[in-house]
């Protein structure tokens, strides 16, 4: 079995490497900041040197009570001699240059993947990355701990949308009862995950849902947020991340579109329902992701511009009317 080899030629490298350097892509998600944590658990209790690494200075506040959690760092170390890529589609989605003479784990789930790395284990039928991360662990027969379980558990639930995506089925079902088997609580995971939310983020999330907006029969809503709301409330962005799943739910709306303004460009999320397919829309900007979650940048600072650049590539692709 081919993958099984891959995962065994992992493992080598990560015991024969002196320091392993665990990177995570931008706008980070729990995905992978769980998949890396996964990995540094096992890491630190079997003393192997490594650091998690993440370019933004904003991590998403709910995952914070994931063990090693608060390790994670924006600053790459000085030295490091094999790279693992978690959930990433190409090189550069983590945001920053790295030493290319140094080899790479690639260990992904999106079928955009370039298969960049010496070892490139990627699985486009699985609903996370995560799941990839657990099968690491089974074909090498290593011992997952309470606190690699807690991680893989979050990052799955996440990333399958709460067990509701299309490529959820009855080996990811199979692996929760495995990790649930080991220990973790998915009550108390859920108060943390969940029921944490700062009274910021309830003053920001009006201000976004205001600027709602349907278009092509109800069939495509828009949402943006400004950062001087965020200003006005103390709130950050991470907070609101879950709005467009939140706008998603009315019963009309098949594409929901959320924009925000960041590093001299307009970020725009994508989310839908109903197997209609995102991600050629965010491959047209250069994006990526998944058929019913993708994300792109327009090369522009005006939200107004941004929207009507997405909306018209959506009118044109889907064959919406007016």
């Amino acid at each position: 079995m081919k993958i099984k080899k891959e995962f065994k030629k992992a493992l080598e490298l990560i015991n024969n490497a002196h320091y392993v350097l665990i990177v995570t892509h931008i706008n980070p998600d729990a995905d992978t900041l769980t998949s890396a944590l996964a990995l540094s658990n096992y890491m630190f209790e079997k003393k192997i040197k490594h650091k998690v690494f993440n370019k933004t200075d904003q991590l998403p506040r709910s995952l914070d009570f994931i063990d090693r959690f608060d390790k994670i760092t924006n600053t790459l170390p000085k030295f490091y001699d094999l790279v693992i890529f978690v959930d990433c589609a190409n090189i550069q989605r983590v945001g920053v240059e790295l030493n290319n003479k140094i080899p790479i784990i690639n260990i992904d789930h999106h079928k955009s993947n370039t298969n960049f790395g010496i070892i490139n284990i990627v699985e486009p039928d699985f609903a996370s990355s995560a799941e990839v991360v657990y099968d690491f662990f089974k074909y090498n027969n290593l011992t997952i701990s309470k606190q690699v379980a807690k991680a893989l558990y979050v990052g799955i639930y996440d990333d399958s949308l709460k067990f509701t995506a299309p490529r959820t089925n009855l080996s990811t079902f199979d692996k929760i009862h495995h990790l649930v088997s080991l220990g973790i609580d998915p009550s108390q995971i859920a108060n943390d995950l969940l029921k944490r939310d700062s009274l910021a983020k309830y003053r920001l999330l009006p201000k976004v849902l205001n600027s709602l907006e349907l278009h092509f029969e109800g069939k495509v809503a828009t949402i943006y947020l400004k950062d001087k709301w965020l200003k006005q409330t103390g709130a950050t962005y991470k907070e609101c991340d879950d709005v467009a799943n939140m706008v998603l739910n009315i019963s009309i709306v098949d594409i929901v579109v959320y924009l925000r303004v960041s590093n001299g460009k307009t970020r725009v999320s994508l989310r839908s329902k109903n197997n209609c397919d995102v991600l050629t829309i965010a491959k047209y900007f250069n994006g990526g992701g998944h058929l019913l979650k993708a994300g792109c940048d327009c090369d522009t600072t005006k939200i107004k511009k941004a929207k009507k650049m997405i909306l018209k590539h959506i009118k044109d692709n889907k064959g919406y009317n007016e």
